[in-house]
């Protein structure tokens, strides 16, 4: 009995030391487990990859700021892909979870059902002025309201007979799910036209100013970041489509440029809106490609097309 004692004290000690190691062994790991978490959840990089889709008119923007964002280190881990497609063509994929991002021209309600709209989140990034072009051969440097409602309607038919050459018009339009084209029509027409026999029909800007500028008694409509020497903005009422008169209201035809998601975003399309908004873009990218910064804006408008100071 003598001699058994201190060997089962000798077992009953080693238990209890190796229960101890285990015990410790644990919290060591739970405790590690803990630090390599915080590490990761800090020190990883944002990654992920952003589809945004929609307006042709935005398109520039997007794709310019787009390439900075993908090119800064916080971002490298982000893929980012812009199409074009037209306003429509992004609010619909987008509201149908195809898109991260609906690039749009016009607010949701315009386009989609009530209840399709509700479920989007608006991130408005920039305004943008639509200006009339027209072929050199057209001969005319002003428009009114009415003289581009009697040539979108098919009843003004040469451009002699609103004081331009003797050459015969042509309509290079977009399609009805263009925000450039409801843009237009909107506040340029002021009413809705039907697409007229042989009228050109384009769903793309880049497309509407190559045929507009190689096109002889072209007529069509473009945002000014698509202009340049080859193309030049057409008065409207006898006001230029330039950024200080859009910003303080003289100019009427524009909209601002949204950016939809459905729902609040995710953290890497989250950070490319955010980006979008910062110093370095609104005052560099919007301005230089031709749009306008949000801030500049003197004046505001509501879905139902009001104007506010």
């Amino acid at each position: 009995m003598s001699r058994k004692l201190p060997i089962l004290l000798f077992t009953l000690t080693m238990i209890l030391v190796l229960a101890a190691c285990g015990s410790n062994t644990g919290t060591t790991g739970s405790g590690s487990t803990t630090g390599t978490t915080g590490e990761a959840s800090t020190g990883t990089e944002l990654s992920g990859s952003v589809l945004a889709v929609g307006s042709t008119a935005l398109q520039p923007l997007v794709d310019q700021v787009a390439q900075k964002f993908m090119a800064d280190s916080k971002y490298a881990n982000v893929s980012v892909q812009v199409q074009g497609g037209g306003s429509g063509t992004g609010l619909t994929q987008v509201s149908e979870g195809q898109a991260n991002i609906g690039n749009s021209d016009v607010f949701a309600e315009e386009k989609l059902d009530a209840d399709k709209a509700k479920e989007l989140v608006d991130h408005q990034v920039a305004v943008v002025a639509i200006a009339t072009v027209a072929n050199e051969a057209a001969g005319v440097t002003n428009l009114t309201k009415q003289q581009l409602v009697d040539i979108f309607t098919g009843k003004v038919k040469n451009w002699k007979d609103v004081g331009g050459k003797d050459q015969a018009i042509v309509i290079v339009n977009r399609p009805s799910s263009s925000g450039t084209r409801a843009t237009y029509e909107k506040f340029a027409l002021g009413q809705k036209v039907e697409d007229l026999a042989g009228s050109i029909q384009e769903d793309s800007s880049g497309t509407v100013k190559k045929l507009v500028t190689e096109t002889p008694g072209a007529i069509g409509y473009l945002a000014l970041s698509y202009l340049d020497d080859s193309l030049k903005a057409i008065q409207y009422d006898g006001v230029d489509a330039s950024v200080e008169n859009v910003e303080s209201g003289k100019y009427p035809v524009w909209a601002y440029e949204h950016m939809y998601t459905k729902g609040e975003p995710d953290a890497a399309t989250k950070a490319l809106l955010d980006y979008m908004l910062t110093d370095e873009v609104q005052n560099g990218d919007v301005k230089d490609l031709g749009y306008i910064s949000i801030s500049g804006m003197q004046v505001k408008r509501d879905v139902e097309g009001k104007i506010t100071k």
